[in-house]
């Protein structure tokens, strides 16, 4: 097992971790990128809005796995949820994410 397999393969477990525990799929991407394809059952908070939601999703009792083109946007949500007492992982671009899925 190589280095990145070691990297991308611990993120996979992570993600299946969180899954297997029920967690909520997080979009954080613009309604436009939403309406052009998304994880079905996912829940769309756009990254600029998500500070108005950190109630709503508290109250959701849920981990999240959070998504986006790249996962440069889902590492500043998750980050941002974890310090507000939210379990949130990075689940990068969800399009890899729909194919871990």
């Amino acid at each position: 097992m190589g280095f990145l397999d070691f990297i991308f393969g611990a993120k996979k477990r992570q993600v299946q971790e969180y899954l297997d525990r029920g967690a909520v799929i997080l979009d954080v991407r613009s309604q436009r990128e939403w309406d052009n394809g998304h994880i079905e059952n996912a829940k769309h908070i756009p990254l600029d809005d998500l500070q108005n939601h950190v109630s709503e999703l508290k109250q959701m009792n849920k981990s999240f796995i959070v998504c986006c083109e790249s996962g440069v946007r889902s590492s500043e949500a998750a980050e941002y949820l974890s310090l507000h007492n939210i379990d949130a992982t990075n689940g990068g671009g969800w399009i890899n994410l729909k194919k871990k899925l």
